[in-house]
């Protein structure tokens, strides 16, 4: 064995993810792909109760709230058990999950919120990680433990009678056809809104937070606007979701929120592509989380982690901890696995594995903005899948501005004006993650790192990717980067690796087929970039520095 390797290996494992011999006491040992976090299972009674025996009536017009929620009660007050929605098309209102009671679907069961809006009470709650008011949800629970959503029917939001729709992602027909069924169609043409209240606080900021100045009156006069999440899980323990399609939801589809050993499994859901904010599924501060052998196909990020909004999030400092995903597919989606971009209480020990996501507008999405902060750190991801991505393959960015990730057609973007700030308690930081084992056929670009000049992006470790897409590697205010035995397919690439403001960055074994120009360095702050095992003659120019940026801080290794 090479000595080297012989003391690398003779290491602790804690002292390789960053650990000091002194921070070793107490602390426990760091979570690996062979040493995974421990999800507590749910365990319910065989008592089985059955919504008919509360009236409940099939005949899809009926509204069977009543009959739901009694059944769920009487079921939670005898020590729980399973109530049962049997086959057939039911009408409800908001259900509330109670302790020990999972809720089972048979095949066959539509489960079918209504699109009427008084049954929706408005509550205090939570919308992209700040306190707001909204409609109370679809599904929902508080402080509940040992609760489930299980079987194989569908449960659907009725999410087309609360969502704006942009007229750019529907085509002609589909746009006339939506005006022609009522609502309004903003100033611009671009936009349509269900109705004349729901346009009005379009048009407001943040009209749904939570303050002394706004009453009762105020919040019922933009009612329909305060879409709520369809399935949100509030400070629950222990979760089971399994077998069931979740689909059509009024904004976010599935968002537990600040609960502890929750297992998605088998699940299935859906929304359609053009939905707004129609995300997967947004775990929020939750803790001890696995997600498996499930699809997703939906209108914004597929799979993603938060943790509250700005100073509300650092308030509140519960980060999304010890999260599972693998063996899971995603279709249509902004992200396939996502982190960000309301992560201001952080993020860590995340294990993404043996996943496959088509036609994701980005394969692995981790974005953030000044006034975030929190940490997100040690994040795992291997064996990824990508195929028809029309974004980034993988995207690590600082600079997120709440757009959709690939710009509709003919709109124009400005890059983000680039200035060096304060570090405060509002500048978030990216560290620590490990990405292997990647193949992507088509994207735009392969890799993107942007960090922010008072707090680059740093420890990332990238290796083993092979990936086609139109352009190559972008790397900008980013320090301690590794990227090891890349396999770059991109025609005519100039440059193939583009660096701006780059500190200890190594490409070691960068394959591609051809380039005009393998290697461009710019910026006034870069130091220690390193090529090795690179074969530098298939480009028409190995390398370019711009202006200012002295030859010196490359090294060119055979």
């Amino acid at each position: 064995m090479n000595k080297a390797v012989a003391i690398i290996l003779s290491v602790p494992l804690f002292l390789l993810s960053g650990y000091t011999q002194a921070q070793q006491k107490g602390v426990k040992k760091p979570y690996s792909f062979d040493n995974l976090p421990v999800v507590a299972k749910t365990a319910f009674k065989k008592d089985t109760i059955s919504i008919l025996k509360y009236g409940a009536k099939n005949d899809g017009r009926s509204l069977n709230t009543l009959s739901i929620n009694q059944a769920i009660v009487a079921c939670s007050k005898k020590g729980g058990g399973v109530v049962v929605i049997p086959e057939g098309f039911w009408i409800t209102g908001p259900v509330e999950l109670k302790s020990n009671v999972n809720l089972h679907l048979k095949k066959n069961a539509l489960l079918q919120f209504t699109s009427d809006f008084d049954q929706y009470p408005l509550v205090e709650g939570n919308w992209e990680g700040l306190p707001q008011m909204r409609n109370q949800s679809p599904i929902w629970a508080n402080n509940q433990e040992n609760i489930a959503i299980t079987g194989y029917g569908i449960i659907d939001g009725a999410g087309e009678a609360w969502r704006m729709v942009k007229k750019e992602k529907l085509t002609e027909s589909q746009w006339k056809k939506l005006i022609a069924s009522g609502g309004v169609v903003a100033a611009d043409k671009k936009s349509w809104y269900p109705s004349e209240q729901s346009y009005k606080a379009s048009k407001m900021k943040h009209p749904g937070l939570i303050s002394n100045e706004k009453d009762a009156a105020y919040y019922a006069s933009i009612k329909d606007f305060l879409r709520p999440n369809m399935v949100v899980l509030n400070r629950c323990k222990r979760i089971l979701l399994e077998g069931v399609t979740f689909q059509n939801s009024p904004a976010w589809n599935l968002h537990p929120l600040m609960s502890e050993d929750l297992v998605l499994r088998n699940v299935h859901v859906k929304n359609p592509w053009y939905a707004q904010n129609g995300d997967g599924i947004d775990i929020e501060s939750c803790k001890n989380v696995l997600i498996e052998d499930s699809t997703f196909d939906v209108g914004d990020d597929g799979i993603c982690i938060k943790s509250g909004r700005d100073e509300a999030g650092r308030k509140r400092g519960l980060p999304t901890e010890n999260v599972i995903v693998r063996n899971s597919t995603v279709y249509h989606a902004h992200g396939g696995f996502v982190i960000g971009s309301e992560m201001s209480g952080g993020a860590r020990n995340i294990f993404v594995s043996d996943c496959t996501f088509i036609g994701t507008d980005i394969g692995l999405r981790f974005k953030t903005a000044r006034g975030r902060g929190g940490v997100v750190e040690n994040i795992h991801a291997r064996n990824i899948n990508m195929k028809d991505i029309p974004g980034e393959a993988i995207l690590f960015d600082m600079y997120y501005a709440a757009v959709d990730p690939v710009p509709l057609t003919g709109e124009k973007r400005d890059a983000p004006k680039v200035e060096l700030l304060p570090v405060t308690a509002a500048t978030p930081v990216f560290r620590k993650f490990y990405i292997n084992n990647v193949v992507c056929d088509g994207a735009a670009k392969a890799v993107f790192i942007r960090g922010l000049p008072e707090m680059n992006i740093s420890d990332i470790y990238l290796d083993n990717l092979t990936i086609k897409a139109k352009e190559g590697l972008d790397i900008q205010e980013a320090k301690n980067i590794r990227l090891s035995d890349i396999r770059l397919d991109v025609d005519n690439a100039s440059p193939l690796v583009s660096i701006m403001n780059g500190n200890a960055i190594k490409l070691e074994r960068l394959m591609y087929t051809n380039a005009g120009l393998l290697l461009d360095i710019n910026g006034n702050r870069n130091s220690s970039i390193s090529l090795s095992g690179t074969d530098t003659t298939k480009a028409k120019t190995p390398v370019e520095f711009g202006a200012g940026v002295a030859s010196s801080v490359l090294s060119i290794e055979k």
